[in-house]
């Protein structure tokens, strides 16, 4: 059974720095897809972040720059690293994996319950 787990969400100061994480079980191969969704409320959600199975990144052009998605040592686990972190940045993060590998098709079935990134002023 999949699951998808995130963690490394808090509470910063403008300016400041967040390490997201994200590790998925229950995968049936290495050629996965793990993205960032988050949703502010009364918003759309936005695919923040995406990185393919070959480790080509895709990111929201809001935060071109100052976020960056890698992937970590530990099997399945992939980072959100968010730099400079705005107060626009403030809302629940969600970590989310498609099986088909890219970030360029849809089909993010597996997701996590999220993790909460608040940035005060």
């Amino acid at each position: 059974q999949m699951q998808v787990e995130e963690s490394g969400g808090g509470l910063v100061q403008a300016g400041e720095s967040l390490r997201l994480s994200c590790t998925a079980s229950g995968l049936t191969s290495d050629d996965y897809a793990m993205a960032w969704f988050r949703q502010a409320p009364g918003k759309e959600r936005e695919r923040v972040s995406c990185i393919s199975w070959n480790d080509e990144p895709a990111y929201l052009d809001s935060v071109k720059g100052r976020f960056t998605i890698s992937r970590g040592n530990a099997k399945n686990t992939r980072y959100l690293q968010m730099n400079s972190l705005e107060p626009e940045d403030t809302t629940m993060y969600y970590c989310a994996v498609s099986e088909y590998g890219s970030c360029y098709i849809s089909g993010f079935r597996y997701w996590g319950q999220g993790t909460q990134v608040t940035v005060s002023s």
